[in-house]
């Protein structure tokens, strides 16, 4: 790990971003730092310090770092400080010991800042919004050996941060006073904690009074004196606990090794489970990038509950930002890893019908049948100030979750979800014609939701501007994007089997074929642009072609709407300079107005795209385009430690050697770790699921 990388601990829902050190500055913007439950930051700052100045790292792992304080040649450092962190279920842990490098005593006082701010985590992006919070208070209370953090806003939201310590502190101080504690600790006795200066009455007030009058009312300095024998050791333990508001309680403190080893076996059990990933000959290095994501795959994996309530666990879409469940990440996740671990399916199925949409609701755009885009946690989302508690606004994720229901069948033979989930289904596919706009328009189709805070787009390329013409103009109205009409007749033919072969309801099955035929005649003949013999990437609400040229046109190999020809011609269209970088293909083609190689969607190389494609291609028949795919993404990820970045800057490998990082990328991003399972299958010699 290099000296200025970001150190990520993740685990059952659970994060932790720190610096290399492992502090925690209450960093915001694109890489926020901190630890996070539910959406929020439990943990905004955490700093260790010795006699007042900062420790100097010697070096750092993904488990902890060696520290020691400033030192020269002739005097080199008194101690040093091995330091181990860990999490778990709402939990941090961390062990510090102290290594006395003398042969004589060392005196050592030792600081420990730390903090909870609470920040929703749409608060702490780089956008510039800012949200009120009426009502809110902070707290601060001593506690037997450490602190708690605490946030009330209103009757029902209510979260606390504790932090505690063996041995206990000897003080307990407000930031900037070293003067003036404001509690203290009896040596021998862990219950008995008096604001200094204070009645022992006054405990509560006076931090209350603390916080209304000082910058760092949100955090104290644990503070230890220490006197470490010759060469000898000294061991420290903190234990966090975060209980976040209508959460589960944290699990029981536990030392860093613990829950390393707990985590361990949970991520070993799932990655040696079969069947197991093999590679085609000449293809070790995929492998070994798909048997690291499996790895990034077992960690990502977050808390749901499914139709009866049953406890799952499904992957969450990525960390920093999106370590909950989603419904077109976690379906193109789980599609992605079906041959080699169904059980991400059934338990993704599971959870994406029990949030399933019930009624007509315009805040968060729920519609009978729909399938959530993204389930929230957080205080914004609880008070309704950003939509996406529970946000609906994707027009893929009712088709994909369609896809991936016969999927599983197909894949397992068991046809008991499919069975299970009949009602789940056919609702999905009401919502496809009724309200996703197969009935009355011909397509799915959605309109922005960005005056209510949502999405402007509601495919996979969401950003604002994303879906375009070739001049830049962004499309409007009632859009229909290419991708997704090949979702929907991938998702009315598969459903048609399902109604056949597993419900017995074959004039339903009749009605879906018939249909999805429909769908593909009249995709052809609305969007395909003759003189780029390409099709376009989107019909805006007057039915006019947005004819940039984009990704987006591999989709439909994968979905199988494009006839044989036509598909053939796509398929290594994309594989033209314009759009193959030589570390992937491009989400819109170089030299057009709106190509920027570090646009979000404009310009960029996503890993899942690719992964699309590239079973797109192997479906049909164009496995040297798919082997040339694999090939460029395999080395991408043996470039970054073999863990795929959620996306790539469009830079060609002709113009720089290596793979240029997008500055705002998440990693690990659940369908980037999931991308090298697809390709295995691709150039395996068919197109899997």
């Amino acid at each position: 790990m290099s000296g200025t990388a970001q150190r990520l601990l993740v685990h059952r829902g659970t994060f932790a971003a720190t610096g290399p050190a492992g502090d925690i500055t209450g960093g915001r913007g694109t890489a926020p730092d901190g630890l996070f439950v539910r959406d929020a930051r439990h943990l905004s700052r955490w700093r260790l310090t010795a006699a007042g100045r900062p420790l100097v790292v010697l070096t750092t792992t993904d488990a902890g770092a060696v520290l020691v304080p400033p030192g020269t040649r002739d005097e080199p450092p008194a101690f040093t400080v091995l330091r181990e962190q860990a999490v778990g279920h709402g939990t941090f842990a961390e062990r510090l010991r102290l290594v006395n490098n003398l042969g004589r005593p060392a005196r050592v006082t030792l600081e420990l800042t730390a903090g909870a701010d609470f920040a929703d985590q749409f608060e702490l992006r780089s956008d510039g919004r800012g949200y009120d919070k009426p009502g809110a208070t902070h707290s601060v209370r001593p506690v037997p050996g450490g602190v708690e953090f605490g946030y009330r806003r209103g009757d029902d939201w209510t979260s606390s941060t504790t932090v505690t310590a063996r041995p206990q502190p000897d003080e307990l101080r407000v930031p900037g006073t070293p003067g003036a504690p404001e509690a203290a600790v009896r040596p021998g006795d862990g219950t008995d904690w008096k604001p200094a200066g204070a009645p022992a009455a006054a405990g509560t007030g006076l931090a209350a009074e603390l916080m209304d009058r000082h910058e760092h009312a949100a955090e104290r300095v644990l503070v230890w004196h220490l006197t470490l024998p010759p060469h000898a050791e000294r061991e420290l333990t903190l234990a966090v606990r975060a209980f976040a508001a209508h959460g589960s309680p944290p699990r029981a403190t536990a030392t860093p090794a613990r829950l390393r080893a707990e985590q361990h076996e949970d991520v070993a059990e799932f990655t040696a489970a079969s069947p197991r990933p093999a590679a085609p000959a000449g293809r070790a290095d995929l492998l070994r990038a798909a048997e690291a994501g499996l790895t990034d795959l077992a960690g990502l994996r977050v808390p749901a509950t499914g139709p009866d309530g049953e406890v799952l666990r499904v992957p969450g879409a990525g960390t920093p930002w999106f370590l909950t469940l989603f419904g077109r990440d976690s379906l193109l996740t789980s599609l992605f890893a079906l041959p080699y671990r169904p059980a991400l399916a059934a338990a993704t199925l599971k959870a994406l019908a029990a949030a399933q949409g019930t009624r007509h609701r315009a805040a968060g755009l729920e519609q009978p049948g729909r399938i959530p885009h993204e389930i929230r946690h957080g205080e914004l989302a609880h008070f309704r100030q950003v939509p996406y508690g529970r946000y609906y606004g994707s027009v893929d994720a009712t088709p994909l979750f369609l896809v991936l229901l016969d999927a599983h069948a197909r894949r397992t033979g068991d046809p008991a979800l499919a069975r299970r989930l009949e009602t789940h289904a056919r609702a999905a596919v009401e919502w496809m014609f009724r309200d996703g706009g197969l009935t009355g328009r011909g397509y799915l189709v959605y309109t922005s939701d960005a005056g209510a805070g949502g999405l402007e787009n509601q495919n996979w390329k969401d950003s604002a501007g994303a879906i375009c013409r070739a001049d830049g103009t962004p499309a409007t109205g009632a859009v229909a994007v290419a991708e997704a009409q090949g979702y929907a007749y991938d998702a009315l033919l598969r459903t048609a089997r399902l109604a056949r072969d597993v419900w017995e309801d074959p004039s339903y099955a009749d009605r879906l074929e018939a249909a999805a035929e429909a769908l593909r005649e009249r995709f052809v003949r609305d969007f395909w642009l003759p003189g780029a013999d390409f099709p376009a990437l989107a019909l805006d609400g007057d039915g006019r072609r947005a004819d940039a040229l984009a990704s987006d046109a591999g989709h439909l190999l994968w979905s199988g709407i494009l006839d044989h020809d036509r598909g053939v011609r796509v398929g290594r269209r994309l594989l033209e300079p314009d759009f193959f970088s030589g570390w992937g293909i491009r989400t819109l083609a170089a030299g057009q107005a709106p190509y920027h190689p570090l646009s979000y969607h404009r310009g960029s190389i996503w890993p899942h795209d690719n992964a699309v494609i590239a079973l797109g291609l192997a479906r049909y028949g164009l496995i040297a385009e798919a082997g040339a795919v694999a090939d460029a993404l395999t080395e991408a990820a043996r470039r970054h430690d073999w863990r795929l970045p959620e996306v790539m800057a469009g830079y060609g490998r002709d113009h720089h050697p290596e793979p240029v990082p997008y500055p705002h990328a998440c990693s690990p991003q659940a369908w980037a770790a999931a991308t090298p399972l697809a390709l295995l299958t691709a150039v395996g010699g068919g197109a899997g699921t």
